[in-house]
């Protein structure tokens, strides 16, 4: 039997958070299923309280590869503290490539995902190793790497 897994997000705004995160990963959005026009539609039909519903998309899903599936799911309080797991974004080339390029790669990355609404958070490189990463928040602070 084969394992199939979806990453669950934590957050208070789940159709901003699956926009950023399908921008970033190049996914897109998830459309709801069984032919209905919206989620909230969809929800209502497999009757989740009203109370419950909110419009907008939730999922994000990988329209190549089959990569696994993302849900963000609406908490009420923000995130606090720092991250136990997150995602490192590989775009550099890995260490066949010159340092140069490797961090024109990273930064190029990091100007695109700012323009989505990530923020830096910190840029590590130290001449004498050879490695550059930069360090991000998604909209909701969440950490993740660009490398």
């Amino acid at each position: 039997m084969s394992l199939r897994f979806q990453i669950a997000i934590n957050c208070t705004d789940p159709d901003r958070m699956a926009r950023f995160w399908a921008g970033a990963l190049n996914y897109q959005l998830e459309e709801p299923p069984d032919g209905s026009e919206s989620w909230i539609e969809y929800w209502r039909k497999i009757g989740v309280p009203e109370d419950e519903l909110e419009d907008g998309y939730d999922s994000i899903v990988d329209p190549e590869s089959g990569a696994p599936r993302m849900w963000f799911m609406k908490r009420p309080e923000p995130k606090e503290g720092i991250n136990r797991l997150h995602f490192d974004l590989l775009v550099g080339g890995g260490r066949k490539l010159p340092i140069e390029q490797r961090i024109a790669n990273v930064d190029a990355e990091v100007a695109r995902l700012e323009d989505l609404g990530a923020s830096v958070h910190k840029r590590l490189h130290s001449p004498e190793v050879d490695h550059y990463f930069v360090s991000m928040r998604d909209p909701e602070g969440n950490e993740f790497d660009v490398v």
